[in-house]
């Protein structure tokens, strides 16, 4: 039988001993060789290093410019604010003050790092109630690191914005305290305090009269914050302390300017005026307790207010005063002994030629005396007295009356008036200077020499300030009353006291400026207006000026309506708009009333007939002021 050879794809059996498996089974496994260890092991050692190396020339190597960037970051020098001062009326009440408020920014390139534009938008809109898009334009500033999105949020604002903050878990907001110039009362004797602009600059008023007393200086902190931009305390260089600003204290009494302000607003409206004015002052001092202009304004929106709104007319407004001025030129001819309160003048039936122009008065009148002058306004008696007393004597007592000049009251936009030393070189008749024409005064000018014939004969400098004063009550300036001169005598002014009573006295034209319980002495005048070189005859100014009361002066009261349309002879609306600031101010300033059984009768010689509402003062022909 034939042997069977193996298949060809059959596999010879191993044996144990066949040398290729001894080969395989006596294989070690693979070594991770050495130097690869030691390779890496040196690798990292010179990173190492390499990175100690390179932190210590950091730091200790002269890298000017690497460490003026890392200063840059970590340095900070903040300017500390400071606020404002305060302005005060004479018993302490606020007039103006810095509110502390809050300025609130935005990182726009936090926030866009962090995807987080759009929620902070939508927060923001919703916590300041404004429009979603407005505050995505003030956020779409990616590439800044801080913008701001509101100015001036109050205390409730930065509430509500830190609430949602901390709800939606955003960051990327700054909140830094500020302060905001506030003035409670409003428009309340606005054109005597003013307003300071944005930037913390006086710029009106008193703010701007006294603004460096007023304006703080801001503190410094200077040092080191750490990577959150937080200060770290122990590294601080810099720390100046700020300084807040002076207090100014005005002679202003809050509830006398508002007694002022609330007559004026109504005598606009009744008798549809274009304006007025109004000042209070004290008679022996010259302090001035209320002053007040129309329109008026809210320091708080100035910037809404047009330049005549913010107008001081009671000391920058010019104007012909009429038969006011009257009472400066009998008591010049008083003083001067020229004339006596029961001399006669011939007031020629109400029309008088002189040097070929006419005068005339608006109801004839035949026979006065001096006393009659003033009580009825007669033009062509005062411009008799006038001429009696001559151009240069004349001129001397009116300088020294304060006319022509600025009255100085610490405020900024006086006015000085016009009253020129030769008057025939500029076409002025000294008839027409006798009835308040071709002269311009103001307000202010008129109710000082009306206190000097209240104050026997001083002349006072009028003052608003009282004090200024530093946080710590040092006292940096004061005001006081000053002594100006002496034009009247004693006599001359108390003669002067006698007649003004008249004007209010049953058969003057002031019978509606008597206030119940005293005696008020003053003057009506009512003058063409004068624009732009012409008296426009529908256009008055209708003025009184008094004294409250008359026997024993408190108070000069001098009231203006420009151009009123209704009642416009000022007996018929000026005096009553006197009447209306006179009441409650004597009885606020608790005035002692006058004893009927007290009061000297001034005993007239003649027997006159009523007086008409306050006659019109404006001569038919008379010149106008050159330009």
């Amino acid at each position: 039988m034939a042997s069977k050879s193996p298949s060809p794809r059959s596999p010879a059996p191993s044996s144990p001993s066949s040398p290729a498996r001894a080969r395989r089974a006596a294989a070690p496994p693979p070594a991770f060789p050495k130097a690869r260890f030691i390779l890496i092991g040196a690798c990292l050692l010179l990173a190492w290093f390499g990175l100690a190396g390179r932190v210590a020339y950091l730091h200790l190597g002269p890298n000017v410019h690497l460490h003026a960037r890392v200063n840059a970051l970590r340095d900070f020098t903040d300017d500390v604010s400071a606020r404002r001062g305060r302005i005060l009326d004479r018993n302490g009440q606020l007039l103006a003050l810095d509110v502390p408020v809050t300025r609130i920014d935005a990182n726009p390139s936090l926030l866009a790092s962090n995807n987080a534009v759009g929620r902070m938008a939508y927060g923001l809109a919703q916590a300041l109630d404004r429009p979603l898009n407005e505050v995505l334009r003030s956020l779409d500033h990616t590439n800044r690191l801080g913008v701001t999105v509101m100015h001036y949020a109050t205390t409730d604002l930065v509430q509500r914005v830190q609430a949602m903050t901390n709800r939606l878990a955003l960051d990327g907001l700054a909140f830094h305290p500020e302060s905001v110039r506030s003035y409670p009362g409003g428009s309340l004797a606005c054109h005597v305090v003013g307003f300071a602009n944005r930037e913390g600059i006086g710029s009106a008023g008193v703010e701007q009269q006294y603004d460096s007393y007023l304006r703080p200086h801001s503190g410094l902190l200077g040092g080191l914050k750490d990577g959150s931009r937080r200060e770290i305390r122990t590294r601080r260089t810099i720390e100046v302390e700020q300084l807040d600003g002076a207090d100014v204290t005005l002679t202003l009494d809050q509830n006398v300017q508002y007694f002022a302000e609330s007559a004026l607003a109504a005598a606009i409206t009744n008798y549809d005026a274009e304006g007025g004015w109004v000042i209070v002052e004290e008679v022996k001092t010259g302090a001035i307790l209320a002053m007040a202009s129309w329109p008026p304004y809210d320091p708080n929106a100035y910037s809404e207010a047009s330049p005549h709104e913010r107008l001081n007319q009671a000391i920058g407004a010019t104007y012909e005063p009429g038969s006011i001025f009257k009472v400066g030129v009998v008591a010049a001819a008083l003083d001067a002994g020229l004339v006596a309160t029961n001399d006669l003048f011939d007031c020629e039936n109400g029309l008088w030629m002189h040097n070929g122009r006419a005068l005339h008065d608006f109801h004839p009148y035949g026979i006065l005396d001096v006393t009659g002058i003033i009580a009825k306004s007669s033009n062509v008696g005062a411009a008799k007295i006038a001429v009696l007393l001559g151009e240069p004597r004349l001129y001397k007592y009116l300088t020294s009356y304060g006319f022509g000049r600025r009255a100085a009251v610490g405020l900024p936009g006086e006015e000085g008036g016009i009253l020129y030393a030769d008057w025939r070189k500029h076409g002025i008749d000294i008839t027409r200077i006798a009835m308040g024409h071709s002269v311009a005064i103001t307000a202010l000018q008129m109710v000082t020499f009306l206190c000097c014939i209240g104050n026997d004969g001083y002349l006072m400098h009028p003052y608003l300030l009282k004090s200024v004063t530093t946080p710590d009550g040092q006292v940096l300036l004061s005001g006081a009353p000053e002594t100006i001169g002496r034009p009247l005598t004693e006599r001359t002014a108390r003669q002067m006291r006698n007649m003004l009573t008249a004007v209010t006295g049953p058969e003057g034209t002031a019978k509606k400026a008597n206030i119940p319980g005293y005696v008020v002495g003053g003057k009506t005048g009512t003058a063409e207006k004068l624009e732009h070189g012409h008296y426009v005859k529908s256009k008055n100014m209708a003025s009184f000026m008094g004294l409250v009361p008359a026997d024993n002066p408190v108070v000069g009261i001098i009231v203006t309506l420009d151009a009123p349309r209704r009642n416009r002879t000022a007996g018929q609306c000026a005096a009553p708009f006197f009447a209306s600031v006179a009441a409650p101010v004597a009885h606020y300033l608790d005035i002692p009333t006058s004893d009927a059984s007290d009061t000297v009768a001034y005993n007239r010689i003649l027997a006159l007939p009523d007086a008409p509402e306050d006659a019109l003062d404006a001569s038919l022909d008379a010149p106008p002021l050159p330009d």
